[in-house]
Parts: structure tokens; C-alpha cells; sequence
């Protein structure tokens, strides 16, 4: 589980008042230990977020009356002293450090707008080329064009867990290659598992000749093998 601190801090006048208000109280509660000594918050860092506390509770009341004391100037003011707790926490790292205690707990996340969110699993490097050929359908429908559909041992499309395309190399006409790597053939590549190649409207009536495999193109050396060779009237 990994934690979000940025951003925690409200960059609003009426949520950041009761931010700076609850937190200044949470980090001296507790007894015999506060929760500012159990969290490893030092004193100086809780002394300046008093601080800024204090620069901000006679401000906030001014700004609370609309009527006779609200100014520019007043809110001016309330949305620097803001910047000031930002900067501090990204000085200071206050809270990123109240999240990496052994001692941390949900009321403490809680209270001082830490997220907890799933990261993203990270995939391991294969370490061995892709030894599987790539399945497809072709299925002419009309104006030059044909939907292609790849499929790695299953009945959905899929790419294969080791590659994150499908290559293929192709020509139009009346002559059958003899071979994926000749050298007349066009390619190109698909991330997706279902897509259309539009061949042209001007090549209706002739007929279409493909290789598949599966490609990594940030470990190229994994490819897998062509498959045999695909072919089909284009409509």
C-alpha cells in the first residue's frame, strides 16, 4: 500500500481553516505522549505550525464578518499564510514523515489528509522469448479496409502477456510471398487486439497477405516467432 502526501494540505479558505485548527490540536493531544512526540514530529516544526495558526485565527475572523471587516486585503492575506503552511510542508516534509512512522495510525491519516491508494503492480521482465504464434480472423468489410482480430490461447482477443503489440508485415496483389522476413513486404504494428488495417478502396478485388507475431518493443529480443502466412479479398 503507498501513500499520496502531496496535496493534502487544502488550498481553500473555509477547508483549510478547519485543516490547520484540527491538526494543531490532534499533534497535542494525547497524555502522557502527544501524538506530536509518538509521531516524531520535532518541537520546532510544531512550534511553526502553531504559529502559522496563530497568523491565521484573527484573520479568519475578520474574513467571517462580510459585512463590516472583510477586505481584499484580509483574504489576501489568509490565501498567503496557505502558501506558507505549503511551503513549510515542503520544506519541512512534516507530514510525509508522519506517514512513514512505525507508530502511524488511520485517525493519524485521517487527520492530516494522507491517502492510501493501490499502486500500480509492476510487471517482471520477461526473461525468455515469446514462443506462442499469434492466432487471427480477417474479415474483409468494405472500402479497402479489413478488421483483424488477434488472439494469445483463449476466445477474446487479447496481446500476449509478454508483448505489448502485435507486429505484422503485409502486401497487396496477386503475388504470394514466399516469406515474413522478405524484404517487399510493409509493416507495421497494433497495440490493440482487434483493429482495422485500411488497405485502400483502389486495392478492392485483389487479395491481402499477412504475417503475425507478438512484439515487445522495449525488449524487441523477446519476439515471438511469424506466424503462417494469412490471406484474404480485400472488399
Amino acid at each position: 500500500m503507498a501513500l499520496v502526501i502531496g496535496n493534502c494540505i487544502p488550498t481553500t479558505i473555509s477547508l483549510f481553516d478547519p485543516y490547520i485548527r484540527n491538526s494543531n490540536d490532534y499533534l497535542r493531544q494525547g497524555t502522557p505522549t502527544t501524538n506530536a512526540e509518538r509521531l516524531g514530529v520535532p518541537t520546532e516544526q510544531l512550534t511553526v505550525w502553531k504559529g502559522i495558526l496563530d497568523k491565521w485565527t484573527p484573520l479568519y475572523s475578520k474574513y467571517s464578518d462580510r459585512v463590516n471587516l472583510r477586505t481584499n486585503a484580509i483574504t489576501s492575506e489568509l490565501y498567503d499564510t496557505i502558501e506558507t503552511a505549503i511551503n513549510f510542508e515542503k520544506e519541512t516534509l512534516m507530514f510525509a514523515h508522519i506517514a512513514i512512522s512505525p507508530n502511524v495510525t488511520t485517525a493519524d491519516l485521517e487527520t492530516f489528509g494522507i491517502h492510501r491508494v493501490i499502486p500500480k503492480s509492476s510487471r517482471s521482465i520477461p526473461q525468455n522469448p515469446i514462443t506462442e504464434q499469434v492466432d487471427t480472423t480477417l474479415q474483409p468489410i468494405g472500402g479497402g479496409a479489413v478488421l483483424i482480430k488477434c488472439y494469445s490461447g483463449g476466445k477474446r482477443t487479447s496481446i500476449h502477456e509478454d508483448a505489448n503489440c502485435v507486429q505484422y508485415r503485409y502486401t497487396i496483389g496477386a503475388i504470394t510471398p514466399t516469406s515474413p522476413i522478405d524484404t517487399n513486404l510493409m509493416v507495421n504494428q497494433s497495440t490493440k487486439s482487434t483493429f482495422t488495417l485500411n488497405t485502400g478502396a483502389e486495392n478492392t478485388g485483389l487479395r491481402l497477405y499477412i504475417y503475425f507475431r507478438w512484439f515487445n518493443t522495449k525488449h524487441p529480443e523477446l519476439a515471438g516467432p511469424w506466424s503462417d502466412l494469412q490471406s484474404t479479398l480485400i472488399l
